[in-house]
């Protein structure tokens, strides 16, 4: 290992997390300083530690050392201001835009709504968290105003129509609040609890129960929370399209996290609101978004007819053949096109075995195949209920696309509204009153706006393609006992399309873990884990 004197092993001490090893991390470092490290790094024959000492700490040209107190003790403008001049000398010295993949931040985006958290998560370069309906019960009125917890698109002035906004709403959310406290009722007396059955995962099987037929309800209007983990380059990209978005509420959210973006690593979004630079690249999306909803407007697509609610739509007929040859890549010297066709010289059973070896012997759904996997790809085009296409869009090694939230694909109504005498007479009557305002809206400010007011029972039409690897991954993961009704049923629908429909068995033999089961509380076998782990911690 390198040799440091004392002198330097007190300073290494404080930036890295060791001074002997060959593995190490960063710590007590701004971010900027971070980036301009590994940007000068891939540049130099020198180790980090000795490039730090040498070329970073206690100059006066690069003031890393100042920079560093000012990340530990409060951050003042000087700080600030230098970060400003390192990012600049490493973009024109060192690298390029990639020296903002380097650094990143935490941010919370909190009272935001179902339109928004779409809006925010629709990169998919960042990591998201966001609230969950089945765990979380809506059914608290907010302090001050009295309202439930949604929001009312800014673009709504009129009294007359923000009223009926207003009236729709809180409607949705009284029948929401009632609808899942007598569910809860029925589902403890149709599933009682045995003697082996702690009380606490009993509880929230039946809360989630009733919290995921009672959130069709739900508009998109409602409030939600989103955790974002991204680096420097992933939040400009995504505020420089929030900044032109149509919605007020995107910009109005866009600005807000600059502002405290800019308080963790300002130095990476200098350019955001730059007008001869962000401002010109906002103005090119907000330019391409009038440009597509004008050539989309005039086209007639009614004599096309629909599909079905999950339909493969595009894939490779010699899909199963070209995974095999690209399982077999690593192993040999030989080249791509010779592989394929030494695979289509073999007859079923050894293409079988090929792949089976391949795949190996999977004890848990976790156990993957490499990389071979993502040599097929399938596209499949989804009409679900806007509940069900929130769980799925959570998936982000694959690519997503959907539509404007909607009333003219229809809603779903749950079978188990029969549970509660009148409860879906009551529930068509709030989708009915929910679509006549959505068409008042529509009218008024257009369809991105109308979305607020549109409950998740309504339908949304999206597609999704993705590798054989992540439809394993997605697949295994959504028919498991403890998902929703709704998204393990199309995900058992996809898996049949992928065995039936694109005919690779094979591909579909290795996923073993879909499960295509009914179950009457699907959360209770995860909750029980749960509490046993919770149980057996307090005891430790």
């Amino acid at each position: 290992m390198e040799a440091f004197t004392p002198a330097e092993q007190q300073i290494l001490d404080r930036y890295f997390t060791n001074s002997d090893q060959s593995v190490f991390g960063l710590i007590n470092l701004p971010e900027v300083v971070k980036g301009a490290l590994f940007a000068r790094y891939s540049r130099s024959p020198k180790s980090l530690r000795r490039l730090f000492l040498d070329e970073f700490h206690r100059d006066p040209a690069q003031g890393v050392a100042a920079l560093a107190e000012a990340e530990i003790a409060p951050r003042e403008a000087m700080g600030q201001s230098r970060a400003e001049k390192l990012y600049e000398k490493v973009f024109t010295e060192y690298g390029d835009d990639s020296v903002a993949q380097l650094g990143g931040a935490h941010l919370a985006c909190e009272d935001i709504t179902n339109v928004l958290t779409k809006i925010i998560e629709r990169p998919r370069l960042a990591s998201y968290l966001e609230q969950s309906t089945r765990y979380i019960v809506y059914d608290q009125r907010r302090e001050g105003d009295g309202h439930w917890k949604f929001r009312a698109p800014a673009e709504i002035g009129d009294p007359a129509l923000r009223g009926k906004f207003y009236a729709v709403m809180d409607g949705l959310f009284t029948f929401y609040a009632r609808l899942v406290r007598e569910l809860q009722a029925r589902y403890e007396e149709e599933f009682p609890r045995d003697a082996k059955t702690p009380l606490a995962p009993w509880q929230a099987s039946i809360r989630a129960k009733a919290c995921d037929v009672a959130r069709g309800l739900l508009p998109a209007a409602v409030l939600s929370n989103v955790g974002v983990y991204g680096s420097g380059q992933a939040y400009e990209m995504m505020l420089l399209r929030m900044f032109a978005h149509p919605l007020a509420e995107a910009r109005e959210c866009a600005a807000t996290m600059l502002a405290e973006l800019r308080k963790i690593i300002p130095a990476f979004l200098r350019r955001v609101d730059m007008p001869e630079r962000g401002g010109r690249w906002s103005a090119y999306y907000a330019d391409v978004h009038a440009r597509m909803t004008d050539a989309a407007a005039g086209l007639d697509l009614t004599q096309f007819g629909g599909r079905p609610e999950v339909d493969l739509v595009e894939w490779d007929p010699s899909g199963e053949e070209k995974v095999a040859a690209a399982a077999l890549f690593e192993y040999t010297d030989a080249p791509s096109a010779s592989l394929e066709a030494a695979v289509g010289t073999m007859d079923a059973d050894a293409k079988a075995a090929l792949l089976a070896a391949y795949v190996g012997e999977r004890t848990n759904r976790r156990h993957r195949p490499g990389r071979a996997f993502e040599r097929t790809d399938y596209k499949f085009d989804c009409v679900t209920d806007y509940g069900c296409f929130r769980d799925l869009q959570r998936h982000r090694m694959l690519t997503i696309e959907w539509q404007p939230l909607g009333t003219s694909l229809g809603y779903k109504t749950p079978e188990d509204l029969s549970l509660v005498p009148g409860s879906a007479d009551e529930w068509n009557r709030h989708m009915e009153q929910a679509a006549a305002l959505a068409s008042e809206v529509r009218t008024a400010h257009g369809g991105l706006v109308a979305q607020y007011g549109v409950p998740f029972a309504y339908k949304i039409r999206f597609t999704m393609q993705m590798n054989a690897r992540e439809a394993m991954h997605l697949l295994e993961l959504r028919t498991q006992e403890q998902g929703h009704t709704e998204y393990r049923r199309v995900c058992n629908r996809m898996f049949e399309l992928i065995r039936d429909k694109a005919e690779h068995r094979l591909l579909a033999d290795a996923m073993k873990y879909i499960d295509p089961t009914s179950y009457d509380l699907g959360r209770l076998h995860a909750e029980k884990r749960t509490h046993a782990r919770l149980e057996a911690q307090a005891g430790a």
